[in-house]
């Protein structure tokens, strides 16, 4: 079992976010954390023997809360947690500082995934950051001298700034930091944005999307998702591609069990009012079927060989011989994760 906590507060909004998130609500923090005791420990009630395995703290961003509201929640978990259990939370440069490290450090967190999205001082001003490149690089410092010995940082490419200069500059400099992981997230314009509308914002190129994959791999990173690198690979993600069951904390969340996805109230305040609300939507086994696929393609997990139709059997085997697909132990791997949804959606079809 998975475990994913939300925080739904930031310092300010990305241009690009379109997160649950909120940068005028930080009166409802205190609330909110109770809120989410609450709900924990309906969902920790029911788990009898089960324990969880990893555990992650998402937002908005974690690192704008005070560590000390975090406290009755690890004690909550405390006694539910795998002996070796990957605990990882999000982090900004700019919030997190040494003592929040320390403090969330001291409650069992041992993985940092930091929110850097570029070096570049102009491309985060264009990204709407709230941090500078040598917040950046202190942060990630900050956390290994603390002894956290799994660091990710996210970057952002295919912005119209973006070229092979400047991304081979970012990459360069997030190398040169003490980090065993990578997340490199291309711009996508989402709907209720600042880019929403700004397609001009953008740079599609296929080429230099490849050219930058292929430069984190070059630095020992392996791409086993098609968004994650790693020398680590991060443990809360690979459960989700495997389809493993997770229980979602806080506003904007989701959950999965028994083949039912749970959402608790999307509003902080309403999520306030009442935490053990949700909106449930039960899944077909078409529906988790159509799920395997897209994980399984996006991902190092591939597809079992049984786990196809005949006639989906039939198109894999024809991308096998296109050399599209591999196929190793009767289970079939993406050779292309830029081609993932084009392949799946062939598959289906």
């Amino acid at each position: 079992m998975l475990l994913y906590l939300h925080i739904p507060f930031c310092d300010s909004k990305c241009h690009y976010c379109a997160f649950n998130s909120y940068v005028d609500k930080y009166n409802l923090k205190k609330d909110y954390m109770q809120a989410v005791l609450v709900q924990t420990n309906s969902k920790l009630l029911r788990l009898k023997e089960e324990k969880i395995e990893t555990v992650f703290i998402g937002g908005g961003t974690p690192s704008c809360v005070d560590a000390h509201y975090f406290e009755k929640f690890f004690e909550l978990i405390s006694p539910f947690l795998q002996k070796d259990a990957e605990i990882t939370t999000e982090a900004n440069p700019n919030s997190a500082n040494k003592q929040w490290l320390e403090m969330m450090q001291s409650f069992g967190v041992n993985r940092i995934s930091f929110g850097v999205q570029s070096f570049n001082e102009a491309k985060l001003k264009f990204l709407g950051r709230s941090h500078t490149h040598k917040q950046a690089i202190e942060a990630v410092q900050n956390a290994f001298k603390l002894g956290f010995e799994n660091i990710s940082l996210d970057l952002i490419y295919a912005t119209h700034l973006d070229n092979i200069s400047l991304l081979t500059q970012d990459l360069k400099t997030a190398m040169s930091l003490p980090i065993n992981h990578l997340s490199a997230y291309a711009l996508t314009l989402e709907e209720g944005t600042k880019f929403q509308d700004k397609s001009d914002y953008t740079n599609p190129c296929e080429n230099l999307a490849k050219e930058f994959i292929e430069a984190i791999k070059s630095y020992g990173f392996s791409q086993y998702e098609i968004s994650n690198f790693g020398k680590y690979k991060s443990k809360h993600n690979l459960g989700y591609w495997e389809g493993k069951e997770y229980i979602g904390i806080g506003a904007g969340a989701v959950g999965f069990e028994n083949s039912i996805r749970y959402y608790p109230h999307k509003e902080v305040e309403k999520y306030i009012q009442n935490p053990l609300h949700v909106r449930v939507e039960h899944l077909t086994k078409e529906d988790l079927h159509v799920e395997k696929i897209f994980l399984g393609l996006r991902s190092e997990i591939g597809i079992q060989e049984e786990a196809l139709t005949q006639k989906e059997l039939e198109k894999a085997l024809l991308l096998l011989g296109e050399n599209k697909l591999t196929c190793k132990d009767k289970k079939f791997y993406n050779n292309d994760y830029l081609l993932s949804d084009e392949i799946a959606l062939f598959l289906l079809d």
